[in-house]
């Protein structure tokens, strides 16, 4: 009773904060319109957004390991692991530009998906293929205008924190456009918010770690199947080491 309770809670505290912080969003919007094509201001007020509930949250607790990593004004292929619908807000902690690849039905979330739209995402419908060719060619056009690109390249949220194998999109693109891949590892997602659940499950660490940019040049011989692998193997990586300094702090 008292899990559904504080989730209650939270979820009153999202709904109402995300109907008075759009509107910032539109007035930010408006008034960079003429000058920041890339929404480079627009995303960082929707870092805050997002970012604001991993901190006023307190059963979440929040660490962000290596953020300087990710190079202001440097452009990547951003990629990470997968385990909960927390990982987004997570991600928001990076402050960094970034345009997320995100499925559709986001998109159309009131407030939340409307702010999508004004920074210039890019929207996914998962398994048409269509709508992935689509996503690939905005991808690109996003890259080329100087924003990197952050994607899931696992598809869906795994259901027990493994890394699962990693599609093609972010490998494809690293390779056509001759720029880094930026590894992301994300862990403690899964256990303070496990896919198909909205319930309070406690108090939980939240981890990222950004890990060391992979240069084209370490990548250019492989195939995108190797290259996608050898990413995949960093992040596994990278979690084990977060699941290893969580057991130290328990």
């Amino acid at each position: 009773m008292m899990n559904r309770t504080i989730s209650t809670l939270l979820l009153t505290f999202i709904i109402v904060t995300c109907m008075i912080l759009f509107f910032p969003a539109v007035f930010i919007w408006l008034v960079t319109l003429p000058f920041d094509k890339r929404k480079i201001i627009l995303h960082q007020y929707t870092c805050f957004w997002g970012a604001l509930y991993t901190w006023t949250t307190p059963s979440w607790k929040m660490h962000v390991i290596d953020r300087k990593k990710f190079k202001r004004n440097s452009l990547y292929v951003v990629i990470s692991n997968h385990q909960s619908q927390l990982d987004i807000l997570v991600a928001f902690n990076l402050f960094r530009h970034f345009k997320w690849v995100s499925k559709a039905e986001i998109f159309r979330v009131p407030f939340v998906g409307w702010n999508m739209y004004l920074n210039r995402y890019v929207r996914l419908v998962r398994g048409d293929k269509e709508s992935i060719e689509n996503m690939m060619k905005v991808s690109e056009e996003r890259l080329r205008e100087g924003s990197s690109v952050f994607l899931f390249p696992e598809g869906t949220r795994s259901d027990d924190g493994n890394v699962k194998k990693f599609k093609p999109g972010a490998f494809i693109l690293a390779h056509k456009l001759k720029i880094p891949i930026l590894p992301i590892a994300i862990s403690g997602t899964n256990k303070a918010l496990p896919k198909h659940s909205m319930n309070y499950h406690g108090v939980h660490n939240l981890y990222m770690k950004v890990l060391d940019e992979i240069p084209y040049e370490s990548f250019a011989n492989l195939s995108v199947e190797e290259t996608a692998e050898f990413a995949r193997n960093k992040i596994i990586e990278g979690v084990e080491s977060l699941i290893k300094l969580d057991e130290l702090k328990n």
